[in-house]
C-alpha cells in the first residue's frame, strides 16, 4: 500500500476515533504510531513513542503552558474577575447597554491574565450574568455578550493557543503574545461599538442602570490594582526583554500567588485547588500535544504537508485565495471539533503552506486563532456556547445563539481588517 493510501486511512481512522468521542490526543497519538508501525516498522514506532513522551515533558520551552494554566488559576481562585465587573460596572454601567460594556471591559482585563477562553466564559456566567438578569437585560443578549467576551482569552496574552501554535511553528512565543494585544483591542472595542449600534437600532432592548458616584468608582479602581500590575510586570518583562515566555509565565505564577496571599484572597484550600486545576489542564494539553507530535511524525514520513503545499499552491488562486480557503476549512471545523484540536491537527498541515506563499507566520498565528475564535461561539457547535449553558441552566441553546450572531458577524468584520492590514499584528513585534 502507498503512503497516499495510508495517509487517508490514517485522517479517516482519525475522524472515526473522534467521533467515537475517543479523546483527541489519544486518537492522534494510536493513529500516527499505528501509521508510522505501518511504514517503518513497530520497533522505531515504540521507541519515537517514549522519546517523544519524555522530551515533551522536559522540554524547558514547553513550560510556558503549565506556568500561565497557574497563574490563571490562581488569579481566578482569588476572586479577580468580580472586582474587574465591578470596577468597570461604576464607569460606564449607567449606560444603554453598560453592563454589556462592563462584561467586555472585564472579560478582556481576566483574559490578559488568565489566557484562557472557557475559563473566561464559565466565570462571567457566574458574575455578570446574574447582575444582567437583575437589570432586566434580555437573556439572548446577556449570554450573547458573555460567549463573545470570553473568545479574548484565545487572543490576549498569555494565550495558551497561541503558545501551542509557536511550539508547533517554532516561532517566538513573546512575540506572539505581543502580536495578540492590538488585535485584542481591536476585539474589545469593536464587540463594544456592536452593542451601542444593538442600542441604538433597538432603544428598547438595553436597559441602562444607576449612575455610580465617584468614590466608588475610585474604589473600583483601588480593588483593580493587583491583576493591572500583574498583568504589566508579566507583558512589560516580555517586551522589554527581561524574561523569556517560560520565565514571564513563572515570575506571573509567583506574582499571582503572592499577591493573593498578600491580600488575604488564597487560602490554604484555594491553593491546593488552583495547584490541582492548573495539573489537570495542564496534563489534557501535553496528552494532546504528545499526540499531535507522534501524529505529525505519521505525516512527515507520508510527506502529506509537502502534497498539501503543491496542491493547493497549484490551484491557481493566488496568495489571498488559498488563505480564504483555508479560513473556510477553519470556519467548517469550528463547527466540529475545539479550537485546541483544531491547531494542534491542522497546523502541521498548512503552515508549510503559508510559508510557501510568503505570509508572514506571527501574523498567520494571530489570524488562525482569530478564526478559531469564531469557532468558540457559532452554531451549531460553539464550545463558549456550551460551557455558558453548562452554568447558566434556565436558558436555551437557540437563546444564546440569537445573542451571539452581532458579534459573529463582528468577529469576520474584524478578521477582514486584519488580513488587510497586518501591521495591526505585526507592530508590536517589530518593536522587540
Amino acid at each position: 500500500m502507498g503512503t497516499d493510501a495510508v495517509a487517508v486511512i490514517g485522517f479517516v481512522s482519525l475522524f472515526a476515533l473522534m467521533l467515537l468521542r475517543v479523546p483527541v490526543g489519544m486518537a492522534m497519538g494510536l493513529i500516527g504510531v499505528s501509521g508510522y508501525a505501518y511504514l517503518v516498522g513497530a520497533g522505531p514506532a515504540l521507541k519515537l513513542v517514549g522519546q517523544t513522551s519524555m522530551r515533551t515533558v522536559t522540554d524547558y520551552t514547553f513550560g510556558v503552558i503549565p506556568m500561565f494554566l497557574l497563574m490563571g488559576a490562581f488569579v481566578s481562585t482569588s476572586g479577580v474577575s468580580r472586582e474587574l465587573f465591578r470596577a468597570a460596572n461604576t464607569f460606564v454601567g449607567h449606560l444603554r447597554g453598560g453592563l454589556g460594556f462592563a462584561t467586555v471591559a472585564a472579560c478582556g482585563g481576566f483574559a490578559a491574565i488568565s489566557g484562557s477562553s472557557v475559563a473566561t466564559a464559565a466565570t462571567f456566567s457566574t458574575v455578570a450574568y446574574p447582575e444582567m438578569r437583575r437589570h432586566n437585560y434580555p437573556q439572548s443578549f446577556s449570554t450573547g455578550v458573555i460567549a463573545a467576551g470570553g473568545t479574548l482569552g484565545a487572543m490576549l496574552p498569555p494565550s495558551t493557543v497561541l503558545a501551542v501554535y509557536g511550539i508547533i511553528t517554532q516561532q517566538d512565543i513573546g512575540k506572539l503574545f505581543m502580536a495578540g494585544i492590538l488585535p485584542g483591542i481591536l476585539a474589545m472595542s469593536m464587540y463594544i461599538a456592536t452593542i451601542v449600534i444593538i442600542g441604538l437600532v433597538r432603544p428598547d432592548f438595553l436597559p441602562s442602570g444607576p449612575r455610580a458616584n465617584w468614590e466608588e468608582r475610585v474604589k473600583g479602581i483601588r480593588d483593580v490594582w493587583a491583576p493591572l500590575v500583574l498583568f504589566l510586570f508579566v507583558i512589560g518583562g516580555l517586551y522589554g526583554g527581561l524574561f523569556t515566555p517560560t520565565e514571564a509565565g513563572g515570575m506571573g505564577a509567583g506574582g499571582a500567588f503572592v499577591l493573593g496571599v498578600l491580600r488575604g484572597r488564597l487560602s490554604r484550600a484555594d491553593i491546593r485547588h488552583s495547584l490541582l486545576q492548573a495539573t489537570r489542564t495542564a496534563a489534557a494539553v501535553f496528552t494532546v500535544l504528545i499526540g499531535a507530535l507522534l501524529f505529525g511524525y505519521f505525516l512527515t514520513i507520508t510527506q502529506t504537508p509537502q502534497k498539501v503545499t503543491t496542491f493547493l499552491t497549484g490551484l491557481g488562486l493566488g496568495r489571498y485565495g488559498v488563505l480564504a480557503l483555508i479560513m473556510v476549512m477553519y470556519i467548517i471545523l469550528g463547527c466540529l471539533m475545539d479550537a485546541m484540536a483544531m491547531i494542534i491537527l491542522t497546523v502541521p498541515i498548512i503552515f508549510p503552506v503559508i510559508t510557501e506563499l510568503g505570509f508572514d507566520p506571527i501574523w498567520f498565528g494571530v489570524i488562525i486563532v482569530m478564526t478559531v475564535e469564531l469557532g468558540l461561539i457559532h452554531p451549531p457547535v460553539g464550545m463558549n456556547v456550551f460551557v455558558i449553558k453548562s452554568v447558566v441552566k434556565d436558558v436555551s441553546f437557540a437563546t444564546i445563539f440569537k445573542g451571539v450572531l452581532p458579534f459573529v458577524v463582528t468577529d469576520i468584520i474584524r478578521l477582514i481588517i486584519l488580513i488587510a492590514f497586518p501591521m495591526i499584528a505585526l507592530w508590536l513585534p517589530s518593536q522587540m
